[in-house]
């Protein structure tokens, strides 16, 4: 029934306005616009709400120079972008108008190719304040390669394991491999750092390599340290075949141009530059045929041998002539000279 009114409503409009030519359509008074109508009391979108907070970065390197460029991400505690920017030429970015909490802070690019990015960190916004932050990048570790080698010939050398360090610190310790290198990262703390390297332990069969040596190195720069060490003097080892064949034995004896310390026993120097004993030097100590000592060899000295026999043998054939000449002389003085004819006897 309501439907009908209202569609008799309708036509009896449309006859009134056909009539006097003068009546629009305008929709009903409580009909509502489509979009919200933005209330008069409601604040303006850049108006910062009374308790925002802020954060002001101030970006450096290990050596305190600024860095510019340098690109930053923040987060809310929810995950969401709370802002985004880069350093300036001052080194410095600000992230305005942070409703208080916590936030999450990540450096995307350092804006330098020497410098490392550093590690995420919380960060928290107190109502009304500006929270300084001052961020320092690290420098790039630089890049070293180890190589020992002969001093010689230049033969590459595994086993080889040097400490390298700055000061009395020692930052890090390479051990050549089998090809006679190494390699690793050697963290720097300014554009050129100057480093020691020493080397503790020396390839097999070579000297250790006992000097320091120096060397600069910059950050993401590709650095070469070499270490030469001199081969190991040997001695060579001594050959069985060269061992003597025969050894003395004994007590050596008193040489035969000497006499002998003293006593009966002793020696006498012959013509013949050789020992005689002193029983041959007289006739009376001759040995008889039915003598059977043995004469004794001097004390201190070697056992004779068949070669002593010569001064023997010519001793006796001396003392045989020698007896032979007197034989002859004894017996022509004791034959009588042959009688003279008795001419006496004749005449009587």
């Amino acid at each position: 029934m309501h439907a009908r009114f209202v569609r008799g409503a309708v036509r009896s409009a449309a006859v009134a306005a056909a009539v006097t030519g003068t009546l629009t359509w305008a929709p009903a008074a409580t009909a509502q616009s489509s979009e919200p109508t933005p209330s008069a009391s409601a604040a303006p979108a850049d108006t910062p709400a009374p308790d925002a907070g802020s954060i002001a970065i101030t970006k450096k390197d290990a050596a305190g120079d600024v860095l510019p460029g340098a690109e930053f991400l923040l987060l809310d505690s929810t995950g969401k972008e709370a802002g985004r920017g880069q350093t300036d030429a001052q080194g410095k970015l600000t992230f305005p108008d942070l409703a208080p909490g916590v936030y999450r802070l990540k450096e995307t690019s350092s804006g330098s190719p020497l410098h490392e990015v550093v590690a995420d960190q919380d960060v928290i916004v107190t109502p009304g304040a500006t929270t300084p932050l001052t961020i320092t990048d690290p420098f790039k570790a630089a890049k070293v390669l180890l190589q020992a080698k002969d001093d010689k010939t230049g033969k590459l050398l595994p086993g080889s394991t040097v400490n390298i360090g700055t000061g009395s610190e020692t930052l890090l310790t390479l051990t050549t491999g089998s090809q006679g290198t190494a390699t690793g990262e050697l963290p720097v703390t300014s554009r050129k750092t100057d480093f020691w390297v020493k080397q503790v332990k020396a390839p097999a069969d070579y000297d250790l390599y006992k000097p320091s040596k120096t060397f600069t190195a910059g950050p993401g720069a590709p650095v070469t340290v070499t270490v030469a060490n001199a081969k190991t003097a040997t001695t060579p080892k001594p050959d069985p075949s060269d061992k003597p064949t025969h050894e003395p034995t004994g007590t050596p004896s008193t040489p035969a141009d000497k006499p002998s310390g003293s006593g009966t026993g002793g020696t006498k120097p012959s013509p013949t530059g050789t020992s005689t004993p002193d029983a041959v030097s007289s006739p009376t100590a001759a040995a008889g045929p039915n003598d059977n000592t043995t004469p004794k060899a001097p004390a201190g000295s070697l056992a004779h041998t068949g070669a002593d026999a010569t001064p023997w043998i010519a001793g006796g054939a001396g003392l045989l002539v020698a007896a032979g000449a007197v034989a002859l002389v004894v017996t022509r003085r004791r034959t009588p000279a042959e009688p003279e004819p008795d001419d006496t006897s004749q005449t009587n």
